[in-house]
């Protein structure tokens, strides 16, 4: 749907609104996808969950706070958007989808996750950037494939111990938090490739030149005496780093967004190959 149709759109009355928008949405897409991203949807059209065969499924930016029961027929999905609404608590049905590789929900209301998101057991990119987090979830740390977390923007002071757990964790950004030291569980994952502490309260780093899988740390506005010593070939981004400061650190996270719908190694069996232009 183009710009000019959704400026449209945001004038016509809720119900109207939403029955223009998904009023020709009634066979399965041939892409196996339905985009309704930027709809000014206030509920899920319910008949959306007839398509069985559905892959991948965009909700972004919409005023959603609920989900109906019916959304567990969609079993095989793998790509959920739910970022930019209005949910305070995720819906139990999100964790009936068992066969989810990549779950977006960031700029929402949630203070916590359910416990039995643990059962998405074929996670492998979550999304809980801007929302209300004090602390990490634990259940997070039982998402044994989880390869990327994005929890920046939320109000987390420390990460948990368990996060250890997470052997497959390669990324982790955690810009703009209320960290005040480095999270000590992370110099205990050598394999991770990329952390983000940017715009946290962080004094001192100490050394991640052990970290042998890390490639970048982005550790720029904090209030540091020191800037973390790393491996050779290890790109660093914020204050008395030797290489140029990426002018910003937010084309790191785009790039990594990128890849990880067009290029993330799903598992054959539960999770067939993805389209790259996801």
């Amino acid at each position: 749907m183009g710009n000019t149709i959704k400026a449209l759109v945001a004038f016509i009355p809720g119900d109207r609104c939403q029955n223009y928008v998904v009023g020709d949405l009634q066979e399965m897409p041939l892409d196996k996808m339905v985009d309704l991203s930027g709809s000014q949807l206030r509920r899920f059209p319910v008949h959306v969950c007839s398509f069985t065969d559905l892959v991948k499924l965009y909700l972004s930016d919409n005023h959603l706070n609920s989900l109906p029961p019916e959304l567990e027929q969609l079993q095989n999905l793998q790509i959920l958007a739910l970022d930019f609404n209005n949910f305070k608590a995720l819906p139990q049905v999100v964790c009936t989808l068992k066969q989810l590789c990549i779950l977006y929900l960031g700029n929402n209301k949630l203070c916590n996750l359910p416990n039995e998101l643990r059962l998405l057991q074929n996670l492998r990119t979550l999304w809980i950037e801007a929302n209300c987090l004090t602390q990490l979830p634990d259940v997070v740390c039982e998402l044994s494939l989880l390869k990327t977390l994005h929890a920046g923007s939320n109000a987390l002071r420390l990460l948990p111990g368990q996060l250890q757990r997470l052997s497959e964790l390669r990324t982790i950004w955690l810009s703009g938090n209320l960290l005040t030291e480095f999270p000590a569980v992370l110099l205990q994952m050598p394999l991770l490739e990329i952390i983000d502490v940017d715009r946290n309260s962080i004094r001192y780093f100490p050394s991640l030149a052990h970290l042998s899988g890390l490639k970048l740390v982005i550790y720029d506005h904090n209030p540091c005496r020191n800037a973390p010593k790393v491996g050779k070939g290890v790109r660093r981004v914020g204050r008395w780093a030797e290489e140029t400061p990426e002018p910003d650190p937010r084309k790191a996270r785009r790039y990594a967004l990128a890849k990880e719908e067009s290029q993330e190694p799903l598992a054959p069996a539960l999770c067939p190959s993805l389209s790259p232009n996801s």
